[in-house]
């Protein structure tokens, strides 16, 4: 499935691309919507983007379970060759100070992650600030070609921005399209 990153003007623009994106087939739970002020998003029954898209918490939180796991590691070899806890102690114990410092780790980066914008979305900062509209639409691979011809053909306005293999892969990054480049040229 990829993400197909569009970005327009006007919230008629959204709506009249949510409506042909529907004829096309594609549900409406693959067409989310990023703005600044979300109300006539809520008005017209348009899909919001969630906030695994708008804050950087599943990078963070991979990123803080990593770092956690690698210190519990450090910690328990530490404990475990200077017999800190006698002779005797099950691996288990070790095995639970890694698991403790793993889940400490996930924790303190899940809350990282909930402050910041999220990485995929940050090439776009400015326009969604100056008032544009982000449509992130994801598309299963029967759905590619009818999503990109709606978008070449009936929406010249909105401008093809990027293209993500899978928007949730925390650690895979974005690059934005230069403009004037339609999505047909990328295949």
């Amino acid at each position: 499935m990829k993400c197909y990153y569009y970005l327009t003007s006007t919230l008629d623009s959204v709506r009249k691309i949510t409506e042909d994106l529907h004829n096309a087939g594609v549900d409406d739970w693959f067409i989310h919507t990023m703005c600044k002020d979300e109300a006539g998003l809520k008005r017209d029954k348009i899909h919001s983007s969630n906030y695994l898209e708008q804050l950087d918490f599943l990078r963070f939180v991979l990123l803080g379970s990593v770092t956690g796991s690698i210190f519990g590691m450090a910690i328990a070899a530490v404990f475990k060759s200077a017999d800190l806890f006698g002779q005797g102690i099950p691996n288990s114990a070790y095995y639970a100070i890694v698991l403790f410092a793993l889940m400490f780790g996930a924790w303190e980066g899940g809350l990282a992650g909930v402050a910041l914008e999220n990485r995929k979305i940050r090439p776009f900062h400015d326009d969604l600030e100056a008032g544009a509209y982000l449509l992130l639409i994801y598309a299963k691979n029967q759905f590619e070609n009818p999503v990109i011809k709606t978008m070449d053909l009936k929406h010249p306005e909105a401008e093809w921005v990027a293209v993500d293999s899978g928007f949730y892969n925390p650690l895979s990054k974005l690059k934005r399209i230069e403009p004037g480049r339609s999505s047909t040229k990328a295949f």
